[in-house]
């Protein structure tokens, strides 16, 4: 989405199909532009996978497992029960509070409400709009399902921060809170 390293390259070099938008169009767009492709292509299974090095990619089996078995359409990713490996205490808190306002919002109880590891059927993918461009699109799926009537799960996960997401959120962590109250606040309105 923008990127100017060479993971572009790195991922055509390992067999990936690499979709790429020209200019940083934000997050959710990017989960947008994957998920349809993916619906595109007839796949059965959808993940969203962050691509921060936070997610430990052998537990996309267990993310897989409920949808594979017909017990979800959608299953998310819990750093709460699972691991959250270096993680700050502000950073606990203002997790805690967006599943709160999560559960406020939408209805779901979620132990984790702000995490980018989850899954998908494709029939469930279908019917999800993601509409925000930006990080209130991890919120608005969970509004989504809650809409639709989705049926859920949640699995242990684990989020290791490193070094490079721990400095990119302190640079972006009040700013980000602020634009996803915006954009969940204005998302609503305009339904």
């Amino acid at each position: 989405d923008g990127s100017t390293d060479n993971t572009k390259q790195q991922a055509l070099a390992a067999g990936a199909m690499v979709l790429r938008h020209l200019i940083n169009c934000g997050y959710g767009a990017a989960l947008a532009t994957g998920t349809e492709y993916a619906i595109k292509l007839q796949a059965d299974l959808i993940v969203h996978f962050d691509a921060d090095d936070q997610f430990v990619p052998e537990e996309v089996k267990l993310l897989l497992s409920p949808l594979i078995s017909g017990q979800a359409e959608v299953v998310f990713g819990s750093r709460f029960l699972g691991k959250a490996i270096n993680i700050s205490w502000m950073r606990k808190v203002i997790l805690k509070a967006a599943i709160i306002f999560t559960w406020i919002f939408s209805g779901l109880k979620l132990t984790d409400a702000q995490n980018g590891f989850r899954a998908f059927t494709r029939e469930a993918a279908k019917q999800i709009n993601i509409r925000q461009t930006g990080k209130a699109a991890t919120s608005e799926i969970i509004d989504e399902v809650a809409r639709l009537g989705l049926r859920f799960i949640e699995v242990p996960a684990t989020v290791h921060y490193t070094n490079y997401s721990l400095n990119k959120a302190k640079a972006n962590s009040i700013i980000d809170v602020w634009r996803i109250i915006r954009d969940l606040f204005l998302g609503k309105l305009i339904k």
